[in-house]
C-alpha cells in the first residue's frame, strides 16, 4: 500500500526532489518549518534561518533551493522570499509533522463513528488520512472523498464501498477539487459524518484552507453532512487561512490535541462546538 502511496505523490513532484524529501524525516521537518517560518515573515535571511534553526549556512542553502525548485520560495541574495501570498506546505512535507499528535486526532476522531452501516465523506490532509486509516476495520462503511490519498489508501480494503469525486488535481494536496468535485458532493443526498482538515479553525474566523477553490469544493461537502467533525493539530487552531470552508455554526465537534490554545478552545465551546481534545 505504500508503494501505492509513493506513486501519487511522485506524480506531483519531480524524483529527484522526491528522494531527498524521504531521505530523512528529520530534514522534511525542517523544510516544512522553513517554509512556515518564511511564510510568516514573508522574507528570511540564511543568518535569521541559521539562528532559529541551528543549521549551517550550507545546509540551508540547500533546503532553500530544494524549496525553490518547487515553487514554494523564491530564492533572494542571502535568504528567501515568498511570493504570492502564504506558502502551502506540501503533502509530502506534512505527512512528517505534528505525527504523534496526529495520530491521537485520528483515533479519537475514528472513535466516534458507529460501528453499524454509516457513510462518511473525508476532505484531503494528513490528519484526515490518518482518519481513514483508523477506520479500515469497518464493516459497513460508505466513504465519499476528493483525495486520490484517502481512496488510493482504501482501496485495498473491498468490503468498503469508496466513491471518488471527479475534479481538478491539486498536486500540492492531492485533492480533487473544483466544479465536478463539488458535483459529486451535490449529488449525495446526505452523508452522516464529514471530516474536514483544515489549516486554520478560530472562533472568529470559522474553518479555513489555503486555496478558495479547495474551500468551496470542501464546503459541499459539509453541506451534505448530518455532522461535521473538524480534525486539526493545536497549531491550526486560533489561525485562519485565506479562504473560508465553513463556519463556525456549522461544526459540531472538533479534535484536536492538547498542544491547541485553551481560551480559543474556550471559545469554540463557547459557540456550541463540543471539543475533543486527544
Amino acid at each position: 500500500m505504500r508503494d501505492c502511496d509513493d506513486r501519487f505523490v511522485a506524480s506531483a513532484y519531480n524524483s529527484s526532489t522526491i528522494a531527498e524529501l524521504g531521505s530523512s524525516t528529520k530534514r522534511s521537518r525542517r523544510l516544512a518549518d522553513i517554509l512556515d517560518f518564511i511564510s510568516d515573515r514573508g522574507e528570511a535571511s540564511i543568518q535569521e534561518l541559521g539562528e532559529h534553526f541551528g543549521a549551517s549556512a550550507a545546509t540551508l542553502r540547500r533546503d532553500l533551493g530544494l524549496l525553490a525548485d518547487q515553487g514554494l520560495l523564491v530564492r533572494t541574495h542571502g535568504g528567501a522570499t515568498i511570493s504570492g501570498g502564504p506558502a502551502e506546505v506540501p503533502v509530502a512535507l506534512r505527512d512528517t509533522r505534528f505525527a504523534d499528535a496526529k495520530a491521537r486526532i485520528a483515533r479519537a476522531a475514528a472513535a466516534l463513528i458507529p460501528r453499524e452501516r454509516h457513510a462518511i465523506s473525508f476532505s484531503g490532509g494528513t490528519t484526515t488520512a490518518s482518519v481513514a486509516r483508523e477506520l479500515a476495520w469497518h464493516n459497513d462503511l460508505t466513504v465519499v472523498t476528493n483525495s486520490l490519498t484517502i481512496g488510493t489508501l482504501l482501496a485495498r480494503f473491498p468490503r468498503l464501498k469508496v466513491v471518488m469525486t471527479g475534479g481538478i488535481l491539486r498536486p500540492q494536496s492531492l485533492e480533487l477539487v473544483g466544479v465536478l468535485a463539488e458535483g459529486t458532493f451535490n449529488a449525495v443526498k446526505h452523508v452522516g459524518t464529514a471530516i474536514l482538515g483544515a489549516d486554520g479553525i478560530s472562533a472568529a474566523d470559522g474553518v479555513t484552507t489555503h486555496d478558495e477553490t479547495e474551500a468551496r469544493t470542501n464546503h459541499a461537502m459539509v453541506s451534505k453532512a448530518d455532522r461535521t467533525v473538524v480534525v486539526a493539530d493545536g497549531s491550526k487552531v486560533g489561525h485562519a487561512a485565506f479562504a473560508s470552508m465553513a463556519d463556525i455554526a456549522e461544526i459540531d465537534v472538533l479534535v484536536t490535541d492538547d498542544s491547541a490554545d485553551a481560551e480559543e478552545l474556550a471559545r469554540l465551546r463557547a459557540l456550541g462546538v463540543q471539543v475533543i481534545v486527544a
